[in-house]
């Protein structure tokens, strides 16, 4: 892969890992435009997340998230996007980003993502016991990120360091 023609750099990984505040940082160091795939989702659809999954369902909202993110990878302006933790359950997601991106996956340890997703409200798939929901759906998606290009352990970094080794990386890779 020619990676040095790629002008999209998609941060995935599960929900709390960092990937928007590391998103925004890396925007402005690469003076790229910032894309969050779930504020775009809420943009285009009107309403938020929570009331997609609560109206519609799981599958009607990955469904809306696959055409975003097609639409966010075809256009041509360098970006950083930030994709919602569960965008890389699709094979075929994978695959975009693969073929159209530089993929970083953020990853912490469940005692630090809990703590950083505890008192928010609205992640629709958190309901309820909210550390108990974490632990089962790190259980589910263990490997669902293993496909990156790169992977950085956010859990004893700050945004900055984690935006620090992404660039080192990237650049290297060019």
């Amino acid at each position: 892969m020619e990676r040095q023609q790629l002008n999209k750099l998609v941060l995935i990984g599960f929900m709390g890992t960092g990937k928007s505040t590391v998103s925004m940082l890396l925007s402005d160091k690469l003076g790229w435009k910032r894309v969050d795939g779930d504020e775009e989702i809420e943009r285009i659809e009107g309403r938020r997340i929570s009331d997609i999954f609560a109206c519609d369902g799981e599958a009607a909202f990955r469904k809306i998230e696959t055409k975003v993110l097609e639409a966010l990878l075809s256009d041509e302006e360098p970006a950083v996007i930030a994709t919602g933790g569960g965008a890389v359950l699709s094979e075929y997601n994978r695959e975009l980003m693969l073929k159209e991106s530089y993929v970083v996956a953020l990853k912490a340890s469940p005692d630090k993502i809990i703590a950083r997703v505890l008192s928010d409200t609205a992640r629709p798939l958190l309901q309820g016991d909210a550390a108990e929901r974490v632990y089962v759906l790190l259980e589910q998606r263990k490997n669902a990120y293993d496909f990156a290009h790169f992977t950085v352990d956010t859990t004893m970094m700050t945004a900055d360091e984690v935006v620090a080794a992404i660039n080192e990386n990237w650049t290297c890779q060019q």
